[in-house]
């Protein structure tokens, strides 16, 4: 099996430019994941967030999580446990509107870096946004139209740790999955691997590597590039022993009222070679029925949006 992209930002800016291109569209196209070095954010900042954010951990959130495993059984399990994941998570909201100064336990430090850290990857998000778009021969912010809705598009951080969880071949870290929204920026421990990803029916490390910041796609965008670029199935394995493993995921997608289908110029270049056409949905809608089957295949969520779509005016972008 090839091996697992990764891309250099940099070389955008120079000689490599066509070649960097190149292997981002293979990227998106073959893998739904690549992992980005030299991206333009400064590595003390991520030292910074990591250690912080293990720091939170330790003193806020370890004893927590003993003390649900403790209430479920979890240690003493004997079969394998498919409703539950062994992680211990909170959630950021930056976009529309920070929720930040309402998360209990966040020092005021901690608060401080992690909106920075936010501002930095927002950034990140809407650049590989546009190279997306010029990849696909769609106008440059497009794809950001697409999300913007009426408020601006949603962008939100899940902090999870993964314990050394002592039975890790009967429950997942986090079970597989596709992401429901646009584009995910994971920040992940270089020291603990466990992220994989479905390629070609075999289940494919992501490998772990210092300072660098792992992308993949989510539903809408297979939605709005008419299942060219695919979001990809992926799960977390529990590790027996050890550290523990620290994932900060931070998810750029529409807003609530935005309304997605397939981009017209993608359909028209498509029409003779593909005729697999995804529905038009206002994305709260899919939302609300992802909640209920995250865990489930995607391709029935869409078909539950087709049968909803006659009910979605297109707003023109």
């Amino acid at each position: 099996m090839a091996n697992f992209p990764i891309i250099n930002l940099e070389k955008l800016n120079g000689e490599e430019r066509a070649l960097t291109m190149l292997q981002i569209k293979d990227a998106c196209e073959n893998w739904g994941f690549f992992e980005l070095v030299n991206h333009s954010i400064p590595h003390e900042l991520l030292d910074t967030v990591e250690r912080l954010t293990k720091e939170h951990y330790k003193k806020c959130m370890e004893q927590r999580f003993k003390e649900l495993v403790a209430s479920k059984g979890l240690e003493n399990a004997n079969s394998e446990i498919k409703d539950m994941d062994w992680e211990s998570t909170f959630f950021l909201r930056h976009l529309p509107q920070s929720n930040i100064a309402e998360i209990p336990d966040l020092s005021d430090e901690y608060s401080k870096v992690m909106k920075e850290f936010a501002q930095k990857l927002e950034k990140l998000a809407e650049e590989l946004l546009d190279l997306l778009c010029e990849n696909l021969g769609l106008e440059k912010g497009y794809l950001k139209k697409a999300f913007y809705g009426s408020k601006g598009p949603n962008f939100g951080t899940k902090v999870s740790n993964y314990p050394p969880c002592p039975k890790p071949d009967l429950i997942k870290g986090l079970r597989p999955h596709t992401d429901a929204g646009g584009i995910i920026l994971l920040f992940q421990d270089d020291k603990v691997s466990g992220l994989q990803l479905l390629k070609d029916g075999q289940w494919v490390d992501v490998p772990p590597m210092r300072h660098s910041i792992v992308i993949n796609l989510g539903d809408q965008i297979e939605v709005i590039t008419n299942g060219k670029y695919k979001s990809v199935e992926h799960r977390v394995i529990a590790q027996p022993q050890g550290t523990g493993r620290m994932s900060i995921a931070s998810f750029y997608n529409p807003g609530n009222d935005a309304v997605i289908y397939p981009a017209p110029t993608l359909l028209e270049k498509e029409a003779v070679e593909k005729k697999q056409v995804y529905p038009k949905f206002v994305f709260d809608d899919y939302m609300k029925l992802y909640a209920i089957l995250k865990f489930q295949a995607k391709e029935p969520r869409f078909e539950a949006m087709k049968e909803m779509e006659t009910e979605v005016p297109i707003a023109t972008i």
